[in-house]
């Protein structure tokens, strides 16, 4: 039986360093059951030179398996290990454009890339295309988009990228971000849309919509991708969205600490119990059948079983098996964050 040591990757966060391995643990672990056949055994930690691996068994890994594995959050570099002596492996990302679109946004509030790569990974990982992580263009919708973290993970993977966000500020300042570095990375791109939605002679929102390619000759060839943001309030998804469109959706929700959330009812609320009420069954009807729902929430302000009772009675199925049980991890003295995956049965 072949034996793996993958390397973590360096986290600025140092809190979120702490957790990462145990985090990877789990994620690895979903990748061996959803993805890689069961191929993933005998999951364990050591240090190698001072630095920090999570080994496992895996006989019989393909270059497919590999370019699958080559997108786990923390992984920094995969080794067979040999005896005493680790031998590189050769394995590759998805990742289409410089990783500077991920770091270079620095602003309060901003959660921490690996932690947004790895809501996604284990999302995908629960949908019915699990198989098909490094050959399908998923569409990904981000309902409490922000500036644009989770949307910048789906664009680097080569997916379509859609956002809500409340705060016009937050996607005047994404709008403004994207649209410079494209023209500053010189990507091929075309902005299809920019400026207020009128319906009736008034403005529901505002919308920016861009088509874009890593390549002249990938968008010559028609292989492009779609970034659609809405400013707008997510429980009104549906009015900029069609039933039925999106294979993903990845949410961050307000820890109610320094933020809240907005819902019709309720105006603020620190409560995302209400969010999820008010919001979760438009997001539901977004979603295609076989197609899942990823939320982090700060289970200081609500449990895990009131939030799994919540997308269930949004029409959702929670996948609740150990490793998806296995990534909680603090963020700070306020806040311990959870996540709930759940699928749209088929």
């Amino acid at each position: 039986m072949t034996r793996y040591g993958l390397l973590i990757l360096p986290a600025t966060n140092r809190v979120y360093a702490r957790s990462a391995i145990d985090l990877t643990r789990a994620e690895l672990e979903i990748f061996g059951r959803s993805a890689l056949d069961g191929k993933i055994g005998e999951l364990d930690t050591t240090i190698v030179g001072g630095a920090n691996y999570v080994t496992f068994t895996g006989d019989g890994l393909t270059d497919r398996d590999l370019a699958a594995l080559g997108n786990l959050s923390a992984g920094y570099a995969l080794f067979e290990i040999v005896g005493e002596l680790l031998r590189p492996i050769e394995w590759s990302r998805l990742d289409r454009y410089d990783d500077d679109l991920l770091t270079i946004q620095k602003y309060p509030g901003k959660t921490n890339e690996q932690f947004t790569k790895l809501l996604l990974n284990v999302t995908l990982l629960a949908s019915d295309w699990a198989g098909e992580l490094t050959s399908r263009r998923f569409r990904v919708l981000d309902p409490l988009c922000g500036r644009g973290t989770t949307l910048n993970q789906a664009l680097m993977y080569g997916f379509d990228a859609a956002g809500v966000e409340r705060d016009q500020k937050d996607v005047e300042a994404y709008r403004a971000f994207i649209t410079t570095w494209l023209k500053q990375k010189r990507v091929k791109h075309r902005v299809l849309e920019s400026g207020p939605v009128r319906r009736e002679r008034r403005v529901v929102g505002r919308r920016v919509r861009i088509e874009l390619a890593p390549t002249r000759e990938e968008h010559k060839a028609g292989r492009t991708q779609l970034l659609d943001v809405v400013n707008a309030d997510t429980a009104r998804s549906a009015e900029f969205f069609r039933p039925e469109t999106v294979d993903l959706i990845v949410a961050d929700a307000p820890y109610g600490v320094q933020h809240g959330s907005r819902t019709a009812d309720q105006g603020l609320s620190r409560d995302p119990l209400a969010l999820l009420a008010d919001a979760a069954p438009v997001w539901a009807r977004l979603l295609r059948p076989g197609g899942a729902l990823g939320i982090s929430w700060n289970t200081h302000v609500a449990s895990r079983d009131d939030a799994a009772a919540a997308l269930a009675d949004a029409g959702l199925s929670v996948v609740d098996a150990e490793p998806y049980r296995a990534l909680r991890h603090r963020v700070d003295q306020s806040i311990m964050r959870d996540v709930l995956v759940a699928r749209r049965p088929a």
